[in-house]
């Protein structure tokens, strides 16, 4: 079943980026965030932190990779210099994993859960502090180790 979950995530993941929904969304993102990288860098990582914890860490990460390539070309476009996509797939790779608030974004999560008698809100609680330092610390420093 996991084959087939990684391999339904990553045909979703190419439809929206052949269907041109990945560019729509791009677009609409870079027109509401401006065309400030870090802006839209920092953007990025939250829509996939919040999906993260909503869905598993495999199929957000899949989803929001093509948005995330084609807000870095339609950076590039506004702008008029190159932007490198790589601190793009880097916030979406850190976001993807940083699945702390709730128990449904990693397996992990889920097998402690019973055992551990932890309740949802116990996740919540510790989660979503930790996930907004690392959100900061991403934003901050993926820019500097990988340059737009």
């Amino acid at each position: 079943t996991v084959l087939l979950v990684i391999g339904a995530g990553l045909g979703i993941g190419k439809a929206v980026e052949r269907s041109g929904a990945a560019g729509l969304i791009a677009h609409q993102l870079i027109a509401v965030m401006g065309d400030h990288p870090w802006l839209v860098l920092a953007t990025i990582y939250g829509i996939t932190m919040v999906l993260t914890n909503l869905i598993t860490a495999k199929a957000a990460a899949v989803l929001i990779f093509p948005i995330a390539m084609a807000s870095a070309e339609n950076l590039s476009v506004q702008l008029g210099v190159p932007v490198s996509p790589m601190p793009f797939a880097i916030a979406v790779m850190m976001a993807a994993a940083a699945s702390f608030a709730t128990p449904v974004g990693y397996q992990t999560n889920l097998m402690v859960m019973g055992p551990g008698g932890y309740r949802a809100s116990d996740f919540l609680r510790l989660g979503i502090p930790l996930s907004l330092l690392i959100w900061g610390l991403t934003v901050v420093l993926v820019p500097f180790l990988w340059p737009f």
